[in-house]
């Protein structure tokens, strides 16, 4: 094995084994309304979680990748150490509020990180704000437009359906639900997919294994089969508390917060906009219950999710300044 390769073989792998964290806290994001339903087991969820992630990720471009890549810090500052101190702030973050059962944003995770590290080695300098720009968006997309999205899709639905017996009604939607979960797992893997093979494919271009920032097959495959495992290990805790612990859903209110969160997804991908997942998805389970009942939500624990989304940035930040630092003393 040549003697420059070995120093890309750790950060690869911490990369990996943030994905596979990613499919613990972020991916079961698009699986868990389904699962609260009992629409489809966890296996089968897990399955089609796996593939339509992957199918999402190569049929929408790079746009997203190449935001995270290239966008949101100097590359010519982005070092090995500097990859590697982001990675680290995601493990430790997100595996903290996975124990608790907090779904936690990766995407913010991973631009605090990086910017927390980029700051460490080079200064202020090193942020880009065109690409802070896209992310200022996307956290407006994926909150708000999630929740009114869905607020609206739910009362057009309850319109619809006013004088339909609500046994027919859960049989039609029960079977729609598995059509909107597919259309979010796929738009999942338009946009969260490609985070993580954004940046294991910068890091081969560190390495100087690939001459310039492509993106390729077995780049998306692996993440994609990582983050999958993932899930099928770990996703359970957020499933729960996202499925069954923030409000009751229905099938009709499943298929509801799924659609509204798929599209708001797809419009951040379109445009190469990294946005947080979680967000989206956890905002239209928010507006589906809501627009059942104010009361319907367990406003509680939707506090516990907010208050992590909000304190996800300045801790994520400081981690990586921090792992940023420890690095640049040890080599």
């Amino acid at each position: 094995m040549p003697e420059s390769i070995l120093p890309l073989i750790p950060v690869l792998l911490l990369i990996l084994a943030a994905e596979f964290v990613n499919g613990w806290t972020d991916a079961p994001n698009a699986i868990a309304t389904v699962v609260s339903t009992r629409v489809l087991s966890p296996s089968q969820a897990v399955v089609m979680a796996a593939v339509l992630n992957i199918a999402g990720a190569l049929a929408t471009g790079t746009a997203v990748a190449a935001t995270i890549g290239k966008g949101i810090v100097n590359p010519e500052v982005i070092t090995l150490p500097v990859v590697a101190a982001a990675m680290l702030t995601i493990i430790i973050w997100s595996t903290v509020a996975w124990f608790y059962g907090i779904p936690t944003s990766e995407s913010h995770e991973l631009l605090a990180g990086l910017a927390g590290a980029g700051l460490a080695v080079a200064g202020p300098s090193v942020l880009l704000w065109e690409g802070w720009q896209k992310v200022l968006i996307g956290l407006g997309i994926s909150t708000f437009l999630g929740f009114f999205l869905s607020i609206g899709i739910m009362t057009a639905l309850y319109w619809l359906f006013r004088r339909t017996r609500p046994a027919l009604v859960r049989r039609i939607f029960s079977r729609l639900q598995i059509l909107s979960a597919a259309f979010m797992a796929f738009s999942h893997g338009s946009n969260d997919g490609q985070k993580f093979m954004g940046v294991f494919a910068l890091t081969l271009v560190l390495g100087r294994v690939m001459a310039k920032f492509t993106v390729p097959v077995w780049v998306m495959l692996l993440c994609g089969a990582v983050m999958g495992l993932g899930t099928a290990v770990g996703g359970w805790r957020i499933i729960r508390t996202m499925g069954f612990k923030l409000t009751k859903l229905e099938p009709v209110n499943g298929f509801a917060a799924e659609t509204s969160g798929g599209l708001a997804i797809l419009l951040a991908s379109a445009f190469g906009i990294p946005l947080s997942t979680t967000h989206c998805i956890n905002s239209a389970i928010m507006g589906v219950g809501a627009t059942r009942r104010f009361s319907a939500v367990r406003w509680g624990v939707a506090g516990n999710i907010v208050m992590t989304w909000i304190i996800t940035f300045p801790v994520s930040f400081i981690l990586g300044y921090f792992f940023a630092w420890l690095f640049g003393i040890i080599f």
